[in-house]
């Protein structure tokens, strides 16, 4: 029986259109391989990962849609590799090396691309494989060479040419900041060939971008080796074929037309160093290896390859299940990376998303279940709890750790409340007696002894009713934490919804019994508004904001709820209503005066969409957990959480290849926006997935 085509609508950022987007599994396992009648997908071969998925694209020469169709490759140490299908960087962040020069930040964009021409003997014109944007241009237009890319952990493009055809992979080395881009030409026997490549050099911030001052880098240059740099940074390369022929030239005016509608400034000067220069007769093979601050180590690119796309025994396990967990599982590996602790030795942490966030504490807490514990990755999460809970300081842990110095910064009300129900989900799942969990349960009672007694940010328990208090007009202490040019736009100050039931959570956790009783009482007495509109979002003194916010369904959807059955039910059915889309739920109701049911523009515009409207993906997870408790996990309840968990799993496909976007915008077809691959989005997709039976 022939397998059911895949077929998945894209939702362009730029353009209107679709495209198609296949996924295959390796033979060896048994795994259906899809196929799609709107492409010409190739018989499948054994793929690279041992039965991890392969997303497959055939682009059959076209540019759009496939030009706001991105990949990413991730170090593990907070590096990355990130562009487009068709090989054209449209934002700041795509490059084929962005190191971190102190894991997992420190970020700098050191290599944007290489341009790849092939000159043919007799052939009255070369060809160009590479795409720019610049202002009213695209070119060269290499993408009418392209016919099909391909990714898992590594990334590779097939060109066909006249009479010839050129594939090109992208390694980006696990555990380092270096990158290998093989070049493999295939051409009639006795014919001449002459492959240029040319590195664009950036070397900057990988938030900035950068315009030509001065005289430019440095640049040391052997026959196989290159050096460019510039103030405390350098990119080396070498290459195992051919020779590098000076250049040094400028290209102006690349544009990124994402950076353009985020509002941001969109244009950049790039750096060419040399250009590599590989002459073949009937086809052959080239690598150029990249490294940040040292020379290439280890280039032996079956080696390097192998280590990089081996799959630990502990995922491959969890990965013998569904295609959906498969893939998710695949997606969660790239949040997870490597940071140093206080004395030194190396742990690990989670990174919020690509291509712009570091570590943050609640995004950590929030992500953990998915990403470490559903996976079986124990260790690694005791790490991450043990790291966060050695920074806790007058009952906060860091709400993030600076891009540039590493340093903590505590400006947050829930990632401490987080933080103790990572913990004990964690024991719940380890059964761990070791002397870490002392030093855990160390932590959490000492969050919990810092909110009683009151800590920054005017954070602390109000002893009159044992609730939590926080902030004023001008902070922005919970997850709706947009703010630009001092407006905080979701001013939430004051007794929020969703950090008192986190508070009652924590306290039942840690056996606070008394205490939580009080809580209970002041909880419903301050927060129950009625059947048809659930809870308050936020009271402050006589200031009660009845916004119906997501918010609310934390308190239905923790371990331990405030509220008796019935008010659950409640709740849940008013996010049902108001809330919920194919892709998580709305911030704001849709009727409500403040809803922007559009997300773009500049950074203002923007973050006051930012939660006030806009649907955040990672929310499908707390409400799907309140739906199945409040319907006594019916088959009935079960089934119809699937199905709405299902758009989310099929948007792996769109946007970013692999992975789920932070957010959606509030008004239908809902595109997606924000960071295209986010942590909290993939865990609790994947949590859910696992725990329905996806």
């Amino acid at each position: 029986m022939r397998p059911r085509p895949v077929r998945h609508p894209r939702k362009p950022l730029m353009s209107g259109g679709r495209g198609r987007v296949a996924v295959f599994y390796c033979g060896a396992r048994g795994a259906a391989m899809p196929h799609g009648s709107a492409m010409r997908v190739r018989a499948p071969r054994a793929c690279y990962t041992c039965g991890m998925c392969v997303y497959q694209v055939e682009t059959r020469g076209l540019l759009e849609p496939y030009l706001s169709l991105e990949w990413l490759l991730t170090s593990g140490i907070g590096g990355f590799a990130m562009g487009t299908v068709v090989g054209c960087n449209t934002r700041r962040y795509h490059g084929l090396l962005c190191a971190a020069a102190m894991p997992p930040v420190g970020r700098i964009m050191a290599l944007s691309r290489i341009a790849e021409v092939v000159y043919f003997d007799g052939a009255p014109r070369p060809y160009d494989l590479s795409v720019n944007c610049f202002r009213g241009a695209i070119h060269p237009r290499g993408y009418r060479h392209l016919r099909r890319f391909e990714l898992d952990r590594t990334a590779r493009w097939h060109y066909e040419l006249e009479n010839a055809a050129v594939d090109k992979e992208v390694l980006l080395v696990r555990g380092t900041n270096m990158v290998g881009v093989r070049y493999i030409v295939h051409a009639a026997p006795g014919r001449n060939i002459e492959l240029h490549l040319m590195p664009f050099v950036a070397l900057r911030d990988y938030h900035a971008l950068r315009r030509r001052a001065g005289d430019g880098p440095w640049v040391r240059l052997e026959r196989t080796r290159l050096a460019v740099g510039e103030g405390p940074h350098a990119l080396h390369m070498c290459i195992d074929a051919g020779h590098f022929a000076r250049r040094e030239d400028w290209w102006y005016g690349h544009v990124y037309p994402v950076e353009a509608e985020r509002g941001l400034d969109d244009t950049e000067d790039l750096f060419v160093p040399a250009a590599a220069v590989v002459p073949m007769r009937g086809g052959g093979r080239v690598t150029l290896w990249a490294s940040f601050n040292e020379p290439p180590r280890d280039t032996d690119w079956d080696a390097r390859r192998a280590h990089t796309v081996a799959v630990p025994e502990s995922l491959r396990r969890v990965s013998a299940g569904s295609d959906a967990v498969r893939r998710l599982v695949r997606a969660s590996e790239d949040f997870i990376v490597q940071r140093r602790r206080r004395d030194g030795t190396p742990a690990v942490s989670i990174l919020a998303g690509y291509p712009w966030f570091a570590d943050w504490g609640r995004d950590t807490m929030i992500s953990l279940p998915g990403l470490l514990l559903c996976t079986g990755r124990l260790e690694e999460a005791r790490q991450v709890l043990e790291l966060y809970g050695e920074h806790v300081s007058e009952g906060m842990i860091p709400n993030r750790f600076d891009d540039y110095t590493s340093e903590p910064s505590y400006n947050t009300v829930d990632a401490s409340l987080w933080f103790i129900n990572a913990v004990f989900a964690y024991l719940r799942r380890s059964g761990d007696d070791t002397p870490a969990r002392e030093r855990l349960m160390q932590a959490c009672r000492a969050i919990v002894a810092g909110y009683r007694k009151g800590t920054r940010f005017g954070i602390g328990m109000d002893e009159s009713d044992a609730l939590i208090r926080a902030g004023d007009a001008t902070t922005q202490l919970t997850w709706m934490d947009a703010k630009c040019d001092g407006v905080a736009f979701t001013p939430r100050h004051g007794k929020a919804v969703e950090i008192n039931a986190l508070w009652y959570n924590a306290l039942m956790l840690l056996g606070e019994d008394d205490l939580a009783a009080r809580v209970r009482e002041s909880f419903v007495r301050t927060f129950w508004r009625n059947p048809f509109r659930g809870l308050y979002d936020v009271v402050d003194g006589d200031r009660w904001d009845g916004s119906i916010r997501p918010n609310q369904i934390f308190a239905a959807s923790l371990p331990h709820s405030p509220l008796n059955i019935e008010q659950q039910r409640a709740v849940v059915e008013v996010v049902r209503r108001e809330l919920l889309t194919p892709f998580g739920l709305r911030t704001l109701a849709r009727d409500d005066p403040g809803y922007r049911g559009r997300f773009g523009g500049p950074p203002r515009e923007r973050d006051a969409a930012y939660h006030n409207g806009t649907v955040w993906a990672w929310l499908i997870g707390p409400f799907l957990d309140a739906w199945l408790r409040v319907n006594d996990r019916s088959p009935q309840s079960v089934e119809q959480a699937r199905q709405w968990l299902q758009p989310l799993i099929n948007h792996l496909h769109d946007g970013c290849l692999g992975q789920i976007s932070e957010c959606f915008e509030g008004d239908e077809p809902h595109r997606p926006v924000g960071c295209p691959a986010q942590a909290w989005s993939v865990a609790e997709v994947l949590r859910l997935a696992m725990e329905l039976g996806m």
